[in-house]
């Protein structure tokens, strides 16, 4: 009797147990942000399930398909367009579409980050480095991540992949092409110091040689003015000696002219005479003269 009742006691929690399960079989719990994919014999069905609680089926199984923002980070070696060899080290922001992500698992699976997006980012990001040259990479690191973000995106948006952002974090080059990039602008920075220290002593020369013909013009207008000065004191000096001829030859008279004469004679006779014209003096010789 006691062996019956055991018995029944077993095949009751076992019946429990198998109830249990397949209850739990036909419960499905979609997080937030997630879209549950159906499938019936790993057959996917023409619905979703959105976020919350739902039953189904034993048979099914419920595939969650993440729907939020992502982030990933990548690391890939690529060549510029000089064939210098850089490493990028960039991210990647991503959704997947709520309305396509049926489609996305049917033609491509959960992995899809790995089978489909990691390939074509790693593949563009290389093709577009290849546009640059080594030297400007690092200040077109912008347009690069842009350039990269609007191929991925007409790549990805077919399969309902919505690419937000790919950002270019860090380009890294060898050590020789870095030596080579300093010592080029080391080279540079001696060439400019060069040229600004010539400019420097160009435009010292041009100063002293401005100040020479400044000073130059200075002395030459001191002695025009000087000449000019000179000449005018002469003019003055020559219109005043003329001006005094001038009165005093309007003054002589002929009766000042003897008297002048007459007070400047010493009461000498002339020991010779001569002849004037239209007249003759004997010449005497007044020393011989006897005494009276």
């Amino acid at each position: 009797m006691k062996n019956k009742v055991r018995m029944r006691w077993v095949v009751l929690s076992v019946t429990a147990l198998i109830v249990l399960i397949l209850l739990m079989r036909c419960i499905s719990i979609v997080p937030t942000g997630y879209t549950g994919i159906v499938t019936t014999f790993g057959k996917v069905e023409e619905y979703t399930l959105d976020a919350g609680f739902h039953l189904k089926t034993p048979v099914q199984a419920v595939i969650l398909m993440d729907n939020r923002e992502q982030k990933t980070a990548f690391t890939t070696e690529a060549f510029s367009s000089d064939i210098q060899q850089v490493e990028v080290v960039g991210s990647i922001n991503f959704a997947i579409n709520k309305a396509t992500a049926m489609t996305l698992y049917k033609e491509v699976g959960t992995n899809y980050f790995s089978t489909l997006v990691m390939p074509r980012l790693l593949e563009n990001t290389k093709a577009t480095f290849s546009k640059f040259t080594a030297e400007n990479l690092v200040g077109e690191r912008e347009n690069l991540s842009i350039t990269i973000r609007e191929k991925m995106t007409t790549e990805m948006e077919k399969y309902g992949i919505h690419v937000i952002s790919v950002s270019i974090e860090n380009i890294d080059f060898t050590d020789s092409f870095t030596d080579a990039v300093e010592a080029k602008q080391v080279a540079a920075q001696k060439k400019l110091q060069a040229e600004i220290e010539q400019e420097q002593a160009t435009m010292e020369t041009r100063q002293a040689a401005e100040r020479q013909r400044i000073t130059a013009e200075a002395e030459a207008t001191v002695r025009k003015i000087e000449a000019d000065a000179a000449a005018y004191a002469t003019k003055v000096q020559a219109q005043a000696e003329a001006e005094a001829n001038k009165l005093l030859s309007e003054s002589l008279t002929t009766e000042l002219i003897s008297w002048v004469q007459a007070k400047g004679w010493d009461g000498k006779l002339p020991v010779y005479m001569g002849s004037g014209e239209g007249y003759t003096l004997p010449i005497l010789d007044m020393r011989q003269a006897p005494a009276e």
